[in-house]
């Protein structure tokens, strides 16, 4: 813990500046942490440093940070820039508003990647700087003998500002969004066509290939739930990009005769997508942006990972989750388009594997 002169230095910090890169899932895996900064500067002005969005599905920051008092303002960059001229207009933004206190939540990209940030933000006047990872163990997700599997990213996330304080993970109010009521609303009016039945909320979009569980799986998949599930309806939801890939899968539903459904896709901004999770009994996705909404509003999730990534540090957090990962021998390759190896770790899950998860949420 901060020695009593800086506490009471820290006590009074008026600006707080919180670095944090990416999209839609990456803020969502970082609430916990972000909750914990906000207990730690309740009285602080809170802006982040954040990159504008490198793609069209990747919805900005403040798209799922609006209400949430987490964070007040926003400065924005061109992520992984060389520019000289752009860097320096950066520090001279980040210098005029004088921030106190810096709040690391960037990934881990190497020690000598964050001694590179730590230095550009000591040049920045900076005197206090929490959680950059400049060791190892920071960068790291910690092995967990009693799971025998990794450390999620939320954990290592509140891990490295343990100075800061103790974050619960587990409490559902480290993920609460303070969903407004008007954004409920919306949601219930989107949804209004369903009649009243129970929901099964499913996305089968992705910004990347190797994630990608395949279209003709999902129109099987929702085929043989439509049969299993007559009493339920179904909700698609994404980007606008993904409304003809999610009409798609949702014939497989219609053929078989299942209850109405509703394409989102497009129609609803990301927080009142999880307003809309919210009343659904299981949502059904790959490794995504909404498969991190759904959980975060406590909504069961059947995830359907790659195994481009260790197991379980992106997986949606919670006890109520179930995912399916094949551990192939090229696990971890961090691929975003997987040719040589076909995708054999995402296309070898069957949509029998899958509707035995539904099955043990839904019964």
């Amino acid at each position: 813990m901060p020695s009593s002169p800086m506490k009471k230095e820290l006590s009074s910090a008026r600006r707080v500046l919180i670095y944090r890169l990416g999209s839609l899932g990456d803020t969502l895996i970082a609430l916990p942490a972000l909750h914990l900064v906000k207990r730690a500067f309740p009285q602080a002005e809170r802006r982040m440093l954040t990159n504008i969005p490198v793609n069209a599905k990747a919805p900005p920051v403040a798209a799922i940070l609006e209400n949430t008092d987490l964070v007040q303002g926003y400065f924005r960059y061109t992520v992984g820039t060389r520019s000289a001229v752009d860097l320096a207009r950066l520090w001279w933004t980040l210098v005029q508003w004088r921030p106190d206190v810096l709040v690391y939540l960037g990934s881990a990209r190497g020690v000598a990647s964050a001694k590179r940030d730590d230095n550009f933000f000591r040049l920045c006047g900076i005197r206090y700087r929490f959680g950059v990872p400049l060791t190892e163990d920071m960068q790291q997700n910690r092995w967990d003998d009693s799971t025998q599997s990794f450390e999620p990213e939320a954990s290592r996330l509140v891990r490295n500002l343990g100075e800061l304080g103790s974050g619960d993970l587990n409490a559902p109010e480290s993920w609460d969004l303070h969903l407004s009521s008007q954004e409920i609303s919306r949601a219930d009016e989107a949804l209004a066509d369903l009649e009243g039945r129970p929901i099964i909320a499913v996305s089968v979009g992705t910004k990347v290939q190797s994630k990608d569980w395949g279209r003709e799986n999902w129109r099987e998949l929702l085929n043989r739930l439509a049969l299993l599930y007559p009493g339920y309806a179904l909700a698609l939801a994404g980007a606008p990009e993904e409304s003809e890939s999610s009409d798609f899968a949702a014939e497989g539903w219609r053929t078989a005769g299942g209850g109405p459904v509703t394409n989102l896709c497009g129609r609803l901004k990301p927080r009142e997508s999880a307003a809309a999770f919210r009343r659904a009994r299981v949502f059904i996705g790959h490794d995504s942006g909404p498969m991190h909404l759904a959980a975060s509003v406590q909504t069961p999730c059947i995830a359907i990972f790659a195994a481009r990534n260790k197991p379980r540090i992106w997986f949606p957090y919670g006890k109520n989750h179930r995912v399916l990962y094949h551990k192939t021998d090229c696990w971890g390759c961090g691929l975003e388009t997987c040719i040589v190896e076909k995708k054999r770790c995402l296309t070898s899950i069957t949509v029998n594997e899958v509707v035995e998860q539904v099955r043990s949420v839904l019964g």
